[in-house]
């Protein structure tokens, strides 16, 4: 009962709204502090980078007989940042509803891209760079590498944000056929590409995050998200009884503390937590990390955190988790202060992007989730994960030019004098009177 009056609210709210679109609410000062908290990670990035950087290079040197020059990773992070902070810019003054107009176009393409990174890898092209059995990336040469998951991950969250909301307005969320299915279609496509032909599982629980934040938000009913999650489970299960070094991370993480560096399925989250306990409370310093010298695997990209920790110590980690706490509370402001269902779902669709790589990440980490490769955002190396995020953090950041600031919602909740129920989101002002019940 409780979620059919919550979506009718919804829909009643979206469909009599007296701002019901960007353009009838006042342009004014956008919320700076997500410049400011994306900046200091992006900044802790490089710093770590700096750090960590020439002993990466040795370790690839003396495996793989590289050439590496000890800046190279810090050079390369120094670019990343710079076009990551470009594509920030540049969503932030392109238009939004430029964006969401052609979100069909975006996913196209997107989805264009993975087929052919599948053909090129299957063909043997050379611009399909494969790493530890998985071709992900496109090889750009000079330029570097672009993974194309990223770019899904974004056509799905500005596609998705238009569909959902649509459907919000015209009360069909949670309509099976019109809703529904054509989400777990594209679901489904997308998981195609990520897990089973990138085998990126961690890529791809970040993209079920994004569409997940978007369903509650626009207020799946309990019987929808049941279903939705007992069937998520279940294809979660295949996927990991499909893989065996996918079954091996969840025997390890099971056995816990029992397990030790002398097995080559605890190595890596063994090491892990070496890295975090000789931090202790103020770290090593930069420079002085033992764990980076080739002892943790992906020290610069999926472990990053755990590097962190033993250079900066529990302080810093405390630091970094308080920047990644602030950013997301400031999404969720965002969120709740947007007047258009359309909107509030692309800001919800950020929050579940950026909160499953930041949760599955520190999680997997420190050994309270399995082994999960993904990134840290803003902080791991790796342009592309940086260049999307920063992008969806561009469009969040345009978006707060157009909050309704707290007055404007304190009135909108005080002409609301019948009894309909609150629901948890930001109720506005309204051509036509709408009640609670």
């Amino acid at each position: 009962m409780f979620n059919k009056q919550r979506q009718g609210y919804l829909s009643t709210i979206y469909e009599g709204a007296q701002y019901n679109d960007i353009t009838s609410v006042r342009r004014h000062r956008p919320d700076y502090m997500i410049v400011l908290f994306m900046g200091l990670l992006m900044l802790l990035g490089l710093i770590i980078m700096y750090a960590i950087g020439p002993q990466r290079a040795n370790v690839l040197n003396n495996a793989y007989g590289g050439d590496y020059d000890g800046t190279y990773f810090f050079v390369k992070q120094v670019v990343s940042l710079v076009i990551a902070l470009l594509a920030f810019m540049l969503m932030t003054f392109i238009p939004y509803n430029l964006v969401t107009k052609r979100s069909s176009v975006i996913l196209a393409s997107a989805i264009l891209a993975c087929v052919f990174l599948a053909v090129a890898g299957w063909t043997g092209l050379g611009i399909a760079q494969e790493s530890l059995g998985a071709t992900r990336w496109f090889n750009l040469g000079v330029l570097g590498s672009l993974q194309p998951a990223e770019f899904l991950k974004f056509a799905v969250l500005v596609f998705s944000a238009g569909f959902l909301g649509n459907q919000v307005r015209q009360g069909k969320l949670n309509d099976l056929h019109k809703t529904i299915i054509p989400m777990a279609i594209l679901t489904a496509i997308s998981m195609l590409f990520i897990i089973v032909l990138q085998k990126d599982l961690g890529t791809g629980i970040a993209l079920v995050g994004i569409i997940a934040s978007m369903l509650f938000v626009g207020g799946l009913n309990k019987r929808n998200s049941g279903i939705i999650i007992l069937t998520l489970s279940a294809i979660g299960l295949m996927f990991v009884i499909s893989a065996p070094h996918r079954i091996d991370r969840i025997i390890t993480y099971f056995k816990g503390d029992n397990t030790s560096t002398s097995s080559a399925g605890s190595y890596h989250i063994e090491h892990a937590k070496i890295a975090i306990g000789t931090g202790g409370l103020l770290g090593l310093g930069i420079g002085n990390s033992v764990q980076a010298t080739g002892y943790l695997p992906e020290a610069i990209n999926d472990s990053v955190f755990a590097i962190m920790g033993e250079t900066f110590g529990f302080v810093g980690l405390v630091v970094i988790l308080i920047l990644f706490t602030a950013l997301i509370i400031i999404l969720l402001k965002v969120m709740d202060h947007l007047v258009d269902i359309r909107l509030k779902l692309i800001v919800a669709g950020v929050f579940g992007w950026f909160g499953a790589h930041v949760i599955l990440n520190i999680a997997s980490m420190l050994g309270i989730f399995p082994i999960t490769g993904i990134t840290l955002p803003l902080l791991s190396f790796g342009g592309t994960s940086m260049l999307f995020i920063a992008a969806a953090l561009g469009m969040v950041f345009q978006l707060s030019y157009y909050t309704v600031n707290s007055s404007k919602l304190r009135e909108a909740q005080h002409e609301n004098t019948s009894s309909r129920r609150w629901v948890g989101r930001s109720r506005h002002s309204s051509r036509s009177s709408f009640t609670r019940s």
